[in-house]
């Protein structure tokens, strides 16, 4: 299987790229700085050096042709402004799923976010609020599409140990996991037809990834 992940030196990204490499998988990293290259060969993993926030939509689709999985977990990450929320969280996961669409990928799995409703509660920071009417967008944009898609929601991103224990639906409490358990569920999520066109939300639980997966 090979797998084409946007946002490739990101945690979870890292955490999948290992776990592809030790079932015998390939995976393709798509990063933005050329620097972060070594770290994904040490992962067994194929770096590509691509801006997704300018990239034409012909270069990526090549970077794509032949894969089986396309999954985007790009992010403007912390830090960054409101316009970034909108150029990455949004426009580049439109390009990713758009050269999918060419290519011919028709799976393809998108890393959303819990609480993407919430952005006009009184109170809100601004820049929270862009990035979750970027995702909110980047979610509808890509249900409107002919693909194999499934949106996955972790709850707050933790570092600790993976446990193999999760609560996969598609509607959970708020919660934490560890992002070492959402690159667990997504390897098992890429061939499970149950997970077709489902938005599914995550969080640690009580039960086991791949039983989790079956339940669905």
């Amino acid at each position: 299987m090979r797998v084409v992940i946007a946002g490739g030196h990101g945690k979870i990204a890292r955490h999948l790229e290992r776990l592809l490499a030790s079932t015998g998988d390939e995976a393709v990293g798509i990063i933005r700085n050329a620097d972060q290259a070594a770290a994904l060969r040490d992962l067994s993993a194929e770096p590509v050096v691509l801006d997704l926030e300018s990239a034409p939509v012909d270069e990526v689709t090549e970077v794509l042709r032949g894969a089986d999985v396309a999954v985007f977990a790009a992010g403007a990450g912390p830090g960054s402004g409101a316009a970034r929320k909108e150029t990455v969280d949004l426009g580049a996961a439109r390009l990713f799923a758009d050269a999918a669409e060419r290519a011919g990928v028709r799976r393809h799995v998108q890393i959303g976010s819990m609480g993407v409703d919430r952005a006009d509660r009184p109170g809100t920071d601004e820049v929270f609020a862009t990035y979750l009417r970027a995702k909110k967008a980047a979610e509808d944009d890509l249900r409107a599409r002919d693909l194999d898609w499934t949106i996955l929601r972790p709850g707050r991103l933790t570092d600790e140990p993976a446990t193999g224990e999760v609560h996969l639906a598609e509607s959970v409490d708020y919660g934490e996991i560890p992002r070492e358990d959402v690159a667990a569920v997504l390897v098992a999520l890429f061939e499970e037809p149950r997970a077709f066109r489902r938005t599914l939300e995550l969080v640690a639980g009580n039960t086991p990834v791949e039983e989790s997966v079956t339940r669905l």
